[in-house]
């Protein structure tokens, strides 16, 4: 039998909407928007002069009505770029469900974000997603990952960010990612074996929906839990390619009555409809059950 993987999110993130901070009109219409969460980025997306009124705009958002129904993260600017320190208060007074980092490159970059968040006495529900978009941030990722496990990490998530890594490598941005698919494994490796969810990167043309499909199709295909988007449009395709299908929920549903069954306590492995399945299948069983309730709870 297999020995169990650690512990996964039991958190929806299909569909990871990035919004710049500066733009007060698109913070407040996350509110009727379908996705599972939202990157307040106070980052790449808001110009150097910007920065105190993107901090100002997010303060007055997080004021108003809550966001229900979805996690809110908030990138900040790395602690090196003379804004992160500011960025960082802003996130002790907000409470966010998490801080995404920046171009994590090792695992002293999380460590040093954790460290200021328990210092702070910040709420255990305040966690880390760290965005890998660097070829060290990639060839550290298990070494990443792996702190994620250590006591106070606060680690969840990783986001990979590959127009950043293009640059640095000089990959070309082509249809299918050939070049790119052994540092997206890489990276799945990584937070499977360390019990972490993985966030594909961006897809920059939001009018080509073909490709956009296209996409999201590959990037479920190699594991990854969900999609950070740049646009309200690619929505509805990424919570449909990373959503629990019908038939998976229904497989997932006669696994765990299977498992209820008072003949099968004790039991690691059984025997269901001529299947071997392992007790670690009902953990991803219940997993999957849940998430489908979030999804039709939201429905609803």
């Amino acid at each position: 039998m297999s020995r169990n993987s650690p512990a996964r999110s039991l958190s929806l993130r299909r569909s990871v909407l990035s919004v710049p901070a500066i733009n007060a009109r698109a913070l407040e219409k996350t509110h009727v928007l379908d996705c599972d969460a939202v990157i307040f980025d106070l980052e790449d997306s808001v110009a150097a002069e910007k920065k105190d009124e993107a901090r100002a705009n997010l303060k007055a958002f997080f004021a108003g009505p809550a966001l229900a129904g979805k996690e809110r993260i908030i990138r900040i600017n790395a602690l090196s770029s003379g804004f992160g320190l500011a960025d960082m208060e802003l996130v002790r007074a907000l409470e966010p469900d998490a801080v995404l980092l920046p171009k994590v490159d090792e695992p002293q970059d999380v460590m040093a974000i954790s460290d200021m968040l328990g210092d702070a006495d910040a709420a255990e529900t305040l966690r880390i997603w760290a965005m890998i978009e660097t070829p060290r941030g990639i060839l550290n990722s298990a070494a990443i990952a792996e702190f994620g496990r250590t006591a106070g990490s606060r680690l969840d998530c990783f986001v990979v960010g590959l127009n950043d890594l293009r640059k640095e490598t000089g990959v070309l941005p082509q249809p299918g990612r050939t070049y790119l698919v052994p540092w997206l494994m890489q990276v799945i490796l990584a937070v499977r074996a360390y019990g972490l969810d993985a966030i594909d990167s961006v897809f920059n043309d939001f009018k080509d929906a073909d490709g956009f499909e296209a996409e999201c199709a590959h990037a479920r295909a190699m594991g990854f839990d969900g999609k950070m988007l740049i646009h309200p449009a690619q929505i509805e395709i990424a919570n449909r390619h990373f959503g629990p299908d019908d038939a998976a929920i229904r497989e997932a549903e006669e696994i765990i009555a299977a498992f209820a069954d008072p003949a099968t306590e004790g039991l690691n492995v059984i025997n269901s409809n001529g299947r071997m399945i392992e007790r670690l299948h009902l953990v991803q069983a219940e997993s999957l059950v849940h998430k489908s309730r979030l999804i039709a709870e939201r429905k609803s």
